[in-house]
């Protein structure tokens, strides 16, 4: 993705990426969690940690948009249900099992169309995509962001997690509320957009 957003949608990434992993922390130590929750929640934790300081192991040729998608998902399954790794998560551009799937292919192969609207919106969880297809006159780009939205939904927004696509660029984050409403409409999460294809959801986490 050679374009990127507005700094003033990168509200104070870090100390919010600290404060939410930290959260994350104490709510593992003491709940209950089910499988999907937990890897929710460990995407999360993933991808803002990227925001501050992106981890060795993520592969410097795979810092995209989709890379980070991939790098969050593969380490929270890693972490949660390893076992599912013994096949790939993802679906090259035949439908077959593959490590490796840029956005196009993730959205088309890997994710469920959710819907472009609102209430849509408002119903996002952790792990969710927004997408979007930006024409060149190479031909169109896609690009991905992540959601990331706290369990209590009352003591902070959702927000976005993304890499902007350049070589060496940071991991950005902002409130995606703001995104909606403050950013170039060719970035608005928003059925104005023509540039937004819309939200979208890991098919393994439909049910």
């Amino acid at each position: 993705m050679r374009r990127v957003l507005p700094l003033l949608l990168l509200l104070h990434a870090s100390a919010q990426a600290a404060s939410d992993a930290k959260s994350h922390d104490a709510e593992a130590s003491t709940t209950p969690e089910t499988r999907d929750v937990l890897l929710r929640r460990l995407v999360a934790r993933v991808a803002l940690a990227q925001v501050r300081k992106q981890d060795a192991a993520w592969h410097p040729d795979q810092r995209d948009c989709a890379g980070l998608i991939r790098f969050a998902f593969r380490s929270a399954y890693k972490q949660v249900a390893v076992e599912r790794l013994s096949t790939p998560l993802w679906r090259d551009g035949r439908g077959r099992p593959s490590d490796f799937a840029d956005a196009e292919v993730l959205l088309q192969h890997s994710f469920q169309f959710l819907g472009r609207d609102d209430a849509t919106r408002e119903s996002l969880r952790t792990g969710d995509v927004l997408a979007f297809r930006q024409e060149q006159d190479a031909g169109p780009i896609f690009h991905l962001m992540l959601v990331v939205r706290p369990e209590d939904r009352a003591h902070a927004p959702a927000r976005v997690v993304y890499h902007p696509g350049e070589k060496g660029a940071a991991v950005r984050t902002g409130v995606l509320h703001h995104l909606a409403t403050e950013a170039p409409l060719e970035w608005r999460p928003v059925p104005q957009n023509a540039s937004f294809l819309g939200f979208f959801r890991f098919k393994e986490w439909m049910s």
